[in-house]
């Protein structure tokens, strides 16, 4: 059988490809002066030979052009010498990416390998946040805590104290404008309380987180107690300085060789947010890129 017979409609494995030559010919990628076959309705034998009076290509799209008042005319100006995707483009299958993915994976960890950085799993595994117990003190972290309150003043935007001491409820600012900050921000430092929760014995509960996974944060309370507080059932409450608690460049000098003050943000004029821990299931480093969106009802 001739290999360029072929029955019924001309299937065309490419593409993309030139529907036609100069000749209105359709080229084939072996040979281009050989030409192509099809079935004619009407033909008992089922085939037809095509020549360059006969082409292929128009007598073809000429034909399945229903309700083209003019199909010479459109072959002409949206067909002839222009190249047409037939088939939609191939998509990698589901096994594919998720090969990739797996080998993306791998090669970030043989990088991190290279570096010395060690995963979570490693640190759990080498006990990195198991403090003992002669570490798990409340005034240990006190300086954590106040480390805390210049980063919020600096992230905030926090203006200095009056000169006269008395807070000014006029010059407070805006705690809407803190929002989408402080759903971005490092709570590590921070004074975190449990107000409500599913599990009565976790209300009441407070300390200085000293560090914050996706589903808990661990905190040393002010008893030298170390304990872990679920996100999941919770609502927490934090304290931001009203009033900036950076020093002037002036009055550094002079500090540093006073004795290490204890104060922390409950002692000076604050303000006090309201932290829903199932909306809040996230690393910190995770959130630093995360949208947040505004909902009017959030159920505990």
């Amino acid at each position: 059988m001739n290999p360029y017979d072929v029955y019924g409609a001309y299937t065309i494995l490419y593409s993309t490809m030139r529907l036609e030559d100069d000749d209105g010919l359709i080229p084939h990628p072996g040979r281009r002066d050989q030409r192509m076959l099809r079935s004619e309705p009407g033909e008992t034998n089922g085939r037809a030979t095509f020549t360059s009076a006969l082409p292929f290509t128009p007598r073809y799209v000429q034909n399945n052009l229903a309700g083209v008042p003019d199909p010479a005319t459109t072959y002409q100006e949206r067909v002839r010498k222009r190249q047409i995707m037939l088939e939609n483009p191939q998509k990698a299958s589901r096994e594919r990416l998720e090969r990739e993915a797996n080998q993306s994976r791998k090669q970030a960890a043989k990088a991190a390998r290279r570096l010395g950085v060690m995963n979570r799993k490693e640190a759990t595994e080498k006990g990195l946040w198991k403090l003992k117990k002669e570490e798990t003190k409340y005034e240990l972290f006190v300086p954590l805590h106040q480390m805390w309150m210049g980063y919020m003043s600096e992230l905030l935007s926090l203006l200095p104290a009056p000169a006269s001491g008395t807070p000014d409820p006029a010059a407070a600012p805006s705690s809407a404008g803190m929002h989408a900050k402080l759903v971005k921000a490092d709570f590590h430092g921070s004074i975190m309380t449990v107000c409500r929760s599913k599990n009565s014995a976790l209300v009441g509960l407070s300390g200085i987180v000293i560090h914050e996974t996706e589903n808990a944060f661990r905190v040393v309370t002010s008893k030298n107690k170390m304990k872990l507080l679920p996100k999941h059932g919770s609502v927490f409450a934090f304290s931001v300085p009203l009033y900036s608690t950076m020093l002037p460049p002036a009055s550094t000098a002079s500090s540093s060789s006073a004795a290490p003050s204890k104060q922390t943000v409950l002692d000076i004029p604050h303000i006090e947010f309201e932290l829903y821990g199932n909306q809040f299931q996230f690393r910190s480093a995770e959130r630093a890129g995360k949208k947040f969106k505004a909902k009017e009802t959030i159920e505990l």
